[in-house]
């Protein structure tokens, strides 16, 4: 990336600069706002807050391959399983269906100790803006865009401050609308555009969400050490 380009200064200044341009846009406020754990909740939070949207989260996992975890082959939310169609990532049937199983159960674990004790997440009948901190290749969105669907939302928005081209138009042929503050042709990863992309913790992501409503006290946490994404 050409170091002329401007960077975010981290996750929150990105969600501070995108709640504002979702503002300016004049959109009705969705009824929820959905931040893609664990890097997408900084973001939300902030465009929650300038928007005066509810903040909660929808929790998706990459599938990575199994020498090499950070190579997304597809990814999971909920129901949903997005697979990347790509030659030369393909993985056999029976080794994806096992992969997609460990995080499955890695995704229930997370979601327990997000929603505290709070009800199954329900959109049937709302308009929900699906928050992530960047679009790489996208199959993360379109699972969560999917799986949005599959819950009953009658109106999918996404933002996020940068995506790839390929990226926005993957999930843009699916959501009702994709806001990017900034779309690249040639974005190798994400975290490049960030001064700061520091690992965001679960236990940071429990903080957030309390905050947001309006609880006392820390989330429990139920959930084992994990420092990947």
């Amino acid at each position: 990336m050409n170091s002329s380009v401007q960077t975010f200064a981290n996750r929150t200044m990105a969600g501070v600069e995108l709640g504002h341009a979702i503002r300016q846009r004049g959109l009705e406020a969705p009824a929820i706002v959905l931040g893609l754990p664990r890097g997408g909740v900084p973001v939300a939070f902030e465009i929650a807050r300038i928007i005066g949207a509810t903040l909660d989260v929808l929790p998706v996992r990459k599938i990575g391959l199994p020498d090499n975890p950070e190579l997304a082959v597809g990814a999971i939310a909920g129901r949903t399983i997005v697979r990347e169609r790509n030659g030369a990532l393909e993985v056999p049937t029976r080794i994806f269906a096992d992969m997609a199983r460990v995080q499955r159960a890695e995704l229930r674990r997370r979601e327990r100790a997000y929603r505290a004790g709070l009800p199954p997440l329900n959109l049937k009948g709302q308009e929900v803006l699906l928050v992530d901190d960047g679009l790489a290749t996208g199959c993360t969105m379109l699972a969560a865009v999917r799986e949005a669907d599959r819950l009953g939302a009658t109106r999918i928005l996404v933002a996020v401050p940068i995506a790839s081209d390929g990226g926005h138009a993957l999930v843009r042929a699916e959501a009702n609308e994709v806001i990017a503050l900034r779309i690249e042709p040639h974005l190798s990863s994400v975290g490049e555009w960030y001064e700061d992309f520091s690992q965001v913790e679960d236990s940071a992501v429990c903080e957030l969400l309390t905050r947001s409503r309006g609880a006392y006290g820390r989330v429990h946490l139920e959930i084992r050490p994990d420092t990947r994404s």
